[in-house]
C-alpha cells in the first residue's frame, strides 16, 4: 500500500457501539460542517467541535481531514450503490421498462433523500483520494446495472456493460445538474418522469421482435424484380 493511500486509511474500525456511535457522529458533524461552511473551512478542530468531543478523540479514528472526508464520501457512495444494486436484483428477469423504472426511481430517492449532503460530497469528489472512490464505486454500480440487463427477458444487450455505463451515466448528469442549481424552473418535478421516459426508450432498443414478427415481415416485403 502506497503512503499515499494510507494516509486515507481510518486508524482503526470501530467495533463496539459505542466507538460505532463516535465515528457516526463524527461523519454527520462533518456533513453539517460542509453544508454549512463549505469545504475549505471543514477542518478537524471544527468537526470534533461540532460533534461534542476533542480533537484527540477524532484522530483516535482518522489521521486527517483527507482520511476523514474519504470515510464521509465512502459511506455516501456506498450508500447509493447499495440502494441501486438492492433494486437491480429485485428486478432481474423483468421486462426492460420495469428495469428502467426501477434504476431511476431508486437512484433519484437516494441521491435526494438529503440533498445538501449530495451536493456538499462533490466538492470532496474532487479531493486527494476522492476520484478513486468515485471511480470504484462507479465501476461497481455499472457491473450491478449490466447483470440485471443481461438477465432481461425481452431485450438483448451485445455489450450489456456499455449499455449499463450509459444508461448510468444518463441519470447521474440531470441529477447533479439539479442539486447544483444549473437547471430551469420545475425541472426537480418533472425529472423522475423524464428520466423514466428516456431510459425506457433507450433499453427497448434492444428488445427481443415477438416470435415470428420477423417471418411475417419478410413475407410481407415486396419482392424485388428479377
Amino acid at each position: 500500500m502506497s503512503t499515499r493511500a494510507a494516509s486515507l486509511k481510518p486508524r482503526k474500525t470501530p467495533v463496539q457501539n459505542r466507538s460505532a456511535a463516535t465515528v457516526e457522529a463524527l461523519h454527520i458533524a462533518t456533513i453539517q460542517v460542509l453544508t454549512q461552511q463549505g469545504l475549505s473551512r471543514c477542518t478537524t478542530t471544527r468537526v470534533a467541535e461540532r460533534a461534542g468531543m476533542s480533537v484527540g478523540s477524532l484522530y483516535q479514528y482518522y489521521p486527517n481531514r483527507d482520511a476523514l472526508l474519504a470515510a464521509v464520501l465512502k459511506k455516501h457512495l456506498e450508500g447509493i450503490a447499495g440502494a441501486v444494486d438492492r433494486a437491480c436484483r429485485e428486478h432481474r428477469r423483468k421486462p426492460v421498462s420495469e428495469m428502467a423504472s426501477a434504476l431511476v426511481t431508486v437512484f433519484i430517492a437516494a441521491k435526494l433523500r438529503n440533498p445538501a449532503e449530495s451536493k456538499a460530497l462533490y466538492a470532496v469528489a474532487g479531493e486527494r483520494g476522492g476520484p478513486e472512490l468515485v471511480a470504484d464505486i462507479h465501476a461497481r454500480t455499472v457491473a450491478i446495472i449490466a447483470a440485471m440487463l443481461a438477465s432481461a427477458p425481452d431485450a438483448h444487450f451485445d455489450d450489456p456493460h456499455m449499455t449499463g455505463a450509459i444508461a448510468f451515466s444518463a441519470l447521474v448528469g440531470p441529477v447533479r445538474a439539479l442539486l447544483e442549481g444549473h437547471v430551469p424552473p420545475g425541472f426537480e418535478a418533472r425529472l423522475e418522469g423524464q428520466l423514466i421516459r428516456l431510459l425506457t426508450a433507450y433499453l427497448q432498443t434492444n428488445q427481443l421482435q415477438p416470435q415470428g414478427a420477423a417471418k411475417r415481415r419478410s413475407r410481407q416485403a415486396p419482392m424485388g424484380r428479377g
